[in-house]
C-alpha cells in the first residue's frame, strides 16, 4: 500500500485533535455486580469455505499433524483460547444441513453441494459426532443451529434425541451402533438461523409459529435441559423482535441477534489490508453503532419482559470485508489486521456493560472466515490479531462487571470530512474506549483503547477507594494499522509486556502509544 497516501488522509481525519490527547476514566468498585458470562467470547463455526475441512479438520488420515482429524495447531490454540461455546453448523448453511447425513462410517455418507457458499463439495465427514467431540475436547458448550427452514420438525426432534436421549430410544440405539454409547451434554439449541432470509425469507408472524411447533417437539431427555433460541433479528429490524416477543415469549430461552461491522460506503465491503484513515474511522463508529442496536432491542424486550428471563444473543457479529484476491468470492477469506482487533476490543466494551440482558455473543467466524481467530494453508497456521485481542481479553470472562465513566476527546466524523453514508446514528466518536471487571482472585483487570491513528494518549484511571500495590500489562499494536499476520511472517502483530502504566496512591497513570489496546492487572490488598 502507498503509505504517504494513508498518512495524508490521515492529516484531514484527525483535524482538531491534539497532538498529545488525554482521557480520564473512574472506576465505580463499588457499583459492580453484574457478572460477564464467558458465552460473550463465544466462537462460530459453519460450513463455509474453509472453516470445517481444511481449517478445523483434516482427517484422521491427513499428512497434517492431527488429534483424530482435528488439526493439532488448531487445536492447541482454540483450547488456549478458553473458549466457552461453539455454534454450528451454521449460518446459512443450517437451513439445508439434513443431519443424518453426517453420521455413520464415513465412506458411507453422502455427498452434498454447499449451495449457500461457493457450490463446494462436501463429503460430510464432519459431522454430529466430530462435532460434539470437539466441543469436548475444548471444553466448551455445543450450540447446535436446527434445520427450520428446509427441514421438518420429525428431523430436529430425532436429532435432538439422537444427541442427549440415554434411555432404550429408538435414535440413541442408532447413536451407540455409530460407536458413542453416553448421550452428549447439549445445551443450546437454535430453531432455525436467518429466519427473516437465507433461513426461509419468511414474515416474523408465519416464523413465530413455526417456532412454536418446531420448539414443542425439541425435548429435554434424560436430565439434559435445552436452552432454547429463537432466530431474531438482523441489526435494525426492530419490528422482528417486536413481533417475536409478542407472538412467542417465555416459549423461547433466547432471542437471536446478527450485527456486522461492514464498511461500504461506495458499493464494496472494501479490502481488509488497503485502507485509508476515513475508512478506518467510519469503520470504528460503525463498531460503536453496534451499542444502539443492542439497547433498542433491550428495550423492546423489557416491554414484554421485565424480569429479563429470555436472554439476548448476539449470535453473529464482527467485521465483513471483500475476499482476499484470487479466493472464491464464496468463502469469505480475508485476512484480518489491527483494525479487526479493534473492532473486537470497542466491542467487548460495549458488550459487558448490557449482560444483564446479552447473556452469549459468537463472533463470526473461528477459522478462515471472515473475522476469523486463525487462518490455515495447507499446514501452515497463523494466528491473527483478533485472535490475540481475544486472548488478551478473556481474563473478563465469568469476572464482575465494573461500570466506569470516560472522559475524553470526542470526534465530529463529518465535520472531519469522514463519509456516513449507510451509518444509521453515529456521527461523534470517542477517541477512547475502555472496560473493567474483578474476578475472584480480587484481581481488577482494565482494558483501554487509544483510537488514535497517531498520537499517544495519556489516561489518568481514578481508582477511588481501590487499594492496588501492583499493575503490569500486555499491549497490543503494531507500526501500521493495516499491519496483519502471514504465514511468511506470523508474529507481525501480536501482544507485548507493557510497562506504561504507573501507580500512585489511587490514581492510574496510563501512556499508550497511537493505536494501541492495553489489558492491565492490578493486584489489590484487601
Amino acid at each position: 500500500m502507498n503509505r504517504s497516501l494513508f498518512i495524508g488522509s490521515l492529516m484531514l481525519t484527525t483535524i482538531g485533535m491534539s497532538a498529545q490527547n488525554k482521557a480520564n476514566i473512574t472506576l465505580h468498585v463499588d457499583d459492580a455486580s453484574q457478572i460477564i458470562p464467558t458465552e460473550i467470547y463465544g466462537q462460530f463455526a459453519e460450513h463455509l469455505g474453509s472453516c470445517i475441512y481444511g481449517g478445523l479438520w483434516v482427517g484422521e488420515g491427513s499428512d497434517i499433524p492431527n488429534t483424530n482429524g482435528y488439526r493439532t495447531d488448531v487445536l492447541n490454540a482454540l483450547i488456549d483460547l478458553k473458549v466457552p461455546v461453539l455454534r454450528w453448523p451454521g449460518g446459512c448453511f443450517a437451513d439445508e444441513y439434513h443431519w443424518m447425513d453426517g453420521i455413520g462410517p464415513k465412506e458411507s455418507r453422502p455427498k452434498m453441494v454447499n449451495n449457500n457458499w461457493g457450490g463446494t463439495i462436501e463429503d460430510n465427514s464432519f459431522g454430529t459426532h466430530e462435532f460434539l467431540n470437539l466441543c469436548e475436547l475444548l471444553g466448551c458448550e455445543p450450540y447446535i443451529s436446527g434445520n427450520v427452514g428446509s427441514g421438518s420438525v420429525e428431523e430436529l426432534a430425532k436429532w435432538i434425541e439422537y444427541m442427549t436421549s440415554d434411555g432404550d430410544s429408538p435414535m440413541a440405539r442408532l447413536r451407540r451402533q455409530n460407536g458413542r454409547d453416553k448421550a452428549w451434554n447439549v445445551k443450546y439449541l437454535g430453531v432455525g438461523n436467518e429466519s427473516w432470509g437465507c433461513g426461509g425469507n419468511m414474515r416474523p408472524e408465519y416464523y413465530s409459529d413455526l417456532y412454536r411447533r418446531y420448539s414443542t417437539y425439541c425435548r429435554n431427555y434424560d436430565g439434559n435441559r435445552l436452552f432454547k433460541v429463537a432466530s431474531g433479528a438482523s441489526d435494525y429490524d426492530f419490528n422482528w423482535t417486536d413481533v417475536l416477543m409478542q407472538q412467542v415469549g417465555h416459549r423461547m430461552d433466547g432471542l437471536s441477534l446478527h450485527y456486522y461491522t461492514v464498511s461500504g460506503w461506495d458499493g464494496s465491503k472494501g479490502s481488509a489490508t488497503k485502507f485509508d484513515a476515513n475508512r478506518y474511522y467510519w469503520t470504528l463508529a460503525k463498531c460503536f453503532e453496534v451499542e444502539d442496536v443492542i439497547q433498542k432491542h433491550c428495550e423492546i424486550m423489557d416491554r414484554y419482559d421485565p424480569q429479563k428471563r429470555i436472554h439476548l444473543l448476539l449470535d453473529e457479529w464482527g467485521t465483513w470485508w471483500d475476499v482476499e484476491p484470487g479466493t472464491n468470492p464464496g468463502h469469505l477469506f480475508q485476512q484480518n489486521t489491527l483494525r479487526d482487533a479493534f473492532v473486537a476490543a470497542l466491542s467487548f466494551d460495549i458488550f459487558h456493560k448490557y449482560t444483564d440482558r446479552l447473556k452469549m455473543a459468537n463472533i463470526a467466524q473461528i477459522v478462515n472466515v471472515l473475522q476469523s481467530m486463525i487462518l490455515t494453508n495447507n499446514d501452515k497456521m497463523v494466528l491473527t490479531p483478533t485472535y490475540h485481542l481475544f486472548k488478551m481479553y478473556n481474563v473478563h470472562q465469568n469476572a464482575t462487571f465494573i461500570p466506569l465513566n470516560i472522559n475524553c476527546e470526542i470526534v465530529d466524523l463529518k465535520a472531519n470530512g469522514i463519509p456516513r453514508h449507510n451509518m444509521k446514528s453515529r456521527e461523534i466518536m470517542p477517541m477512547v474506549s475502555a472496560t473493567a471487571s474483578t474476578d475472584d482472585n480480587g484481581f481488577i483487570h482494565i482494558s483501554i483503547s487509544n483510537i488514535d491513528l497517531e498520537n499517544k494518549l495519556e489516561v489518568t484511571v481514578d481508582l477511588g477507594d481501590v487499594k492496588a500495590e501492583k499493575v503490569t500489562g500486555d499491549i497490543l499494536t503494531s507500526k501500521y494499522v493495516f499491519d496483519h499476520n502471514t504465514f511468511d511472517n506470523p508474529n507481525l502483530v501480536t501482544t507485548a509486556p507493557f510497562s506504561g502504566a504507573k501507580l500512585k496512591k489511587n490514581t492510574l497513570s496510563v501512556t499508550l502509544p497511537a493505536k494501541s489496546i492495553v489489558t492491565l492487572k492490578l493486584e489489590c490488598r484487601n
